[in-house]
């Protein structure tokens, strides 16, 4: 049975239960503090398990792209030495929210399983959730005679806590779970071990392939658990794992799901991928024997039957390990790019990188792969999964060119890497390598610690493992202790079905607060989160930033809202006290001014997305934006720096839109099938109900749920800041609008009359600051011809002051020469005596020089280094330096170091 085929079955089995099937939420979230990514099918719907919003169907259905890298489900490690573990992987899931229950959950489960998959009932067992006394639960009996008539007792197994009660996080909804495994060894093997005891033992070929989560908790601030006033079912079916099971292999990078990206990088990289038994961390075999491979005499047999030349099972098992880590991670990469989240050196986007560093690092160090491969398999991504996830195919060019630069820009890192470690090396007197000066080696320059520790073994040194790991763990308490936050439960004045947001029509209004909780953080101290009933608070959300204001009491106090921000489709309002009367009528007003700034800004953006789309091209696609009150930033996919001329297109486009006065025109509510027929543009990444808000002015129409003006002509002017590169095929455009312009334009003003006064007020200022260049290139050409003849005349002072040390020709003296001169001086010296040692100091502009020049010859038969000598004397002048061995030069910040460092460089020579 396909990949293909096992997703649909799935999904059509579940329509067949009046479920309606969904397509997967973008992995990014951007609307839950908690997390940066999803990383469980049940994530895109915690709004519906917290009751802050309803499904337009109680009974859905999916497949749904998850990632697990960071926080507390993390199997970034584990990725490529076992054969289970994976950074994105699809969740198959059906849910019930208040609907149907244990009984039809659990009966619909086996029903798929057995009946309409086939898999064989003698190879599943099931885990029941035992109790806890610590929570004060029973074991969940319901579960087990429901699971009774399915199958035998003895392959119904008790689960504690941690494996058989799902919980989302520390807070909120929870409840016990049953777990379906599947036993896929032999039979010799079952004969000599029950699978039974093998059930949540990390065994590769006895694993869990479905949790049946039965949500009918609530987990408070101080761990109690309260009843949910109503049950849910949560299903999550790991779909790789299934088609391992049901293409009969013993490997998820067995099934096709994984195997053309296998093949093409063994065409690319010339290495064969032949698991050897029992090498890796495996438990038991992880051999792939499904695919014409003979693994006993080490024979490739699907390419023409010529022999492998790895013979070193260890070397092949390292050839195997970096195969399946690239396989795995170039789908989590592309998944993320195409649902918008670039790699960067931050959140999110740092995530990204490193997952994409670790693949390549692995073929840069077991596939000996020097150049960029890794893009080069989007293509057979996309082929194999573009029909069930179109925005692979779509996005297929920007997935590339991303990867790709990524790729170069991380294999100089470890070019660059290397030069430094062999620094490292050379400094160091032992031979086992300081943990604290590799992981600066890691931390600023992104060198992984496992390939700094294979180079240091084939150079006979040792790494101190110990002193890197207390370096990181010191840099992670640091950045743990900065993110520290703790949340208090919700306190609830007022019960209130679902929030209602009037920002659009309204910025002040009579609000009642439903429910608020404090939240304690190292970054932000004691705060409050506020939530009302009905807020004119437009909370942060498609790029815009959230609102200000304050609330005013019956009295007259005031508490400021210093934030809104959204979690689970509720506005949250942040303050730093609360109000005297907390269940009293507020008057909430919006800061009106900075809302009328971030809303020209915001719909300045939509002016400038069709502005690009005019001047360069259909290809353009937003690909992320800002919008602050003070300015805009606007990223889209385009693939060369824009000219001048199209950049002054663009901004008078965006203008003669302003000068148009178009008004604005709307639709609150419309379903989105009916607004992509009608044209409006819909963004990648975005995350969109059955029914949307969509703005138009003129020709610009898009799905948008932001605040905007009511005229264009209400921006007043469009100025464009900046353009650059974010990352290869896409651009960033900074611009300012309103008041921001106003500002602009005066500051500018203020910026040209302060240059005409240092002109003594010139009539012509360009033609003043012209004449004033020619006389400053004029003068510099005479400055650096008298440097030339004083160096000159200084080359035959010095050819008096050389002196002979162990038969080289050494001269150290502080000379008055710029860092130019001094190489001049020291080459046009080397051409003319042979053996030359020269070390020369200056101060130029109270900072200190030293400059070290020595002939080749002596680099080759005395071992001399003109870059190590440099750096060790630098410390005198309290600088560095380097460059190479027959010529480096150092700074620093102490002149009076100059004849210390002139004085110890003799040593050099006994």
């Amino acid at each position: 049975m396909k990949s293909q085929d096992i997703r649909s079955t799935f999904l059509n089995f579940f329509k067949d239960k009046q479920h309606s099937i969904v397509p997967s939420a973008p992995m990014v979230l951007k609307d839950d503090p908690s997390l940066m990514f999803v990383n469980s099918g049940m994530a895109p719907f915690k709004e519906y398990f917290l009751g802050n919003a309803k499904p337009k169907n109680n009974r859905i259905a999916d497949s749904q792209k998850c990632l697990r890298v960071s926080g507390k489900h993390n199997d970034l490690e584990e990725v490529g030495y076992d054969t289970y573990h994976h950074t994105l992987f699809e969740m198959l899931g059906n849910w019930s929210f208040g609907d149907y229950f244990k009984k039809e959950a659990i009966a619909w489960a086996w029903e798929l399983l057995v009946d309409v998959y086939g898999i064989d009932k003698d190879i599943l067992y099931v885990t029941v959730f035992e109790g806890s006394a610590e929570d004060n639960l029973p074991m969940d009996q319901e579960a087990y005679d429901l699971w009774k008539s399915f199958i035998s007792e003895d392959r119904i197994l008790m689960g504690n806590k941690n494996d058989n009660f799902w919980e989302m996080g520390e807070q909120g909804p929870c409840g016990p779970c049953s777990e379906i495994h599947v036993d896929i060894r032999s039979a010799e093997e079952k004969a000599a071990i029950d699978g039974k005891t093998l059930v949540n033992m990390d065994h590769p070929q006895v694993v869990e392939i479905w949790n049946l989560v039965f949500m009918q908790y609530n987990r408070k601030a101080n761990g109690s658990l309260e009843p949910l006033p109503q049950k849910h079912i949560d299903t999550g079916m790991g779909f790789e794992r299934l088609c391992m099971v049901l293409q009969g292999v013993q490997s998820n990078y067995d099934t096709d799901v994984f195997t053309p990206i296998i093949r093409e990088i063994e065409t690319i990289s010339n290495k064969p991928y032949i698991p050897i038994v029992g090498t890796s961390r495996d438990l038991s075999n992880n051999g792939d024997v499904s695919n014409n491979r003979d693994v006993s005499n080490n024979q490739d047999l699907s390419k023409n039957g010529t022999s492998n030349p790895i013979t070193d099972s260890h070397q092949q098992e390292e050839i195997n390990v970096a195969i399946r880590v690239i396989s795995d991670h170039v789908r989590a990469v592309a998944f993320s790019i195409a649902d918008g989240q670039l790699p960067s050196n931050t959140g999110a986007g740092y995530v990204i990188r490193r997952i994409l560093r670790r693949a390549i690092r692995y073929s840069f160090t077991f596939l000996d792969q020097k150049e960029p491969f890794i893009y080069r398999l989007v293509d057979v991504l996309s082929k194999k999964m573009g029909d069930a996830f179109p925005e692979l195919k779509s996005q297929k060019q920007l997935i590339e060119n991303v990867i790709k630069e990524e790729e170069q820009s991380f294999l100089r890192t470890l070019d660059q890497g290397l030069v430094l470690l062999n620094r490292v090396v050379e400094e160091s007197n032992s031979n086992i390598i300081s943990g604290e000066k590799v992981f600066e080696l890691y931390d600023t320059f992104g060198f992984p610690i496992d390939l700094t520790a294979l180079i240091l073994r084939e150079k006979g040194l040792e790494l101190n493992e110990e002193g890197f790991h207390l370096e990181m763990k010191k840099q992670k308490d640091r950045s743990r202790a900065a993110g520290e936050m703790s949340t208090e439960d919700w306190t609830v004045l007022m019960e209130d079905d679902v929030q209602e947001f009037i920002g659009y029509d309204f910025l002040e209004t009579n609000v009642k607060i439903t429910r608020y909780r404090k939240v304690v953080s190292k970054k932000d101290g004691e705060m409050y989160q506020l939530v009302f009933n009905l807020t004119p608070f437009y909370a942060e959300g498609g790029g815009q930033v959230g609102d200000k204001g304050y609330l005013t009491d019956s009295n007259g106090d005031i508490v400021y809202i210093l934030d809104t921000k959204r979690e689970n489709n509720v506005a949250i309002h942040f303050t730093k006290n609360l109000p005297t009367d907390l269940k009293g009528t507020f008057k909430a007003s919006v800061d009106a001014k900075q809302r009328r700034r971030t809303e020209s800004n915001h719909t300045a953006t939509h002016l400038l997305h069709q502005a690009l789309r005019e001047v360069l091209g259909e290809h353009v696609e937003q690909k992320g934006s800002a919008v602050h009150s003070k300015y805009l930033r606007f990223d889209f996919s385009h693939f060369s720096k824009m000219t001048p001329e199209e950049l002054s297109d663009v901004e008078n486009f965006v203008n003669a839109r302003i000068d148009g006065k178009l008004d604005l025109q709307e639709q609150r509510n419309i379903p989105m099938e009916l607004a992509i027929k009608e044209g409006a543009i819909a963004l990648f990444g975005e995350k969109y109900g059955d029914t949307v808000r969509t703005v138009r002015y003129g020709k610009s129409f898009e799905l948008c749920g932001g605040t905007h003006v009511k005229n264009t002509s209400d921006i007043w002017y469009f100025k464009l800041i900046s353009e650059g590169a974010v990352a290869s095929g896409i651009r960033r455009i900074e611009a300012i609008t309103n008041d921001a312009v106003k500002d602009y334009y005066q500051e500018h003003d203020r910026e040209f009359y302060r240059i005409k006064g240092l002109l003594n007020n010139a009539q012509e200022p360009v033609k003043a600051i012209q004449s004033l260049q020619s006389e400053n290139a004029e003068l510099k050409k005479q400055i650096e011809n008298l440097l030339k003849e004083k160096a000159k005349n200084l080359k035959g002072d010095l050819k008096n002051e050389l002196t002979e040390v162990n038969g080289v020709q050494f001269l150290a003296k502080k000379v008055d020469l710029d860092a130019s001169g001094i190489k001049d001086l020291s080459f046009e010296m080397g051409q003319q005596y042979d053996n030359l040692f020269l070390l020369f100091g200056a101060e130029n502009d109270g900072k200190a020089l030293l400059s070290c020049y020595i002939s080749k010859e002596l680099v080759e038969s005395k071992g001399l280094n003109a870059g190590t000598i440099v750096r060790e004397l630098g410390k005198h002048i309290q600088g560095g330096g380097g460059g190479q061995p027959f010529f480096a030069t150092a700074g620093g910040k102490n002149p009076a170091g100059i004849e210390k460092a002139l004085e110890a460089v003799a040593e050099y020579l006994k």
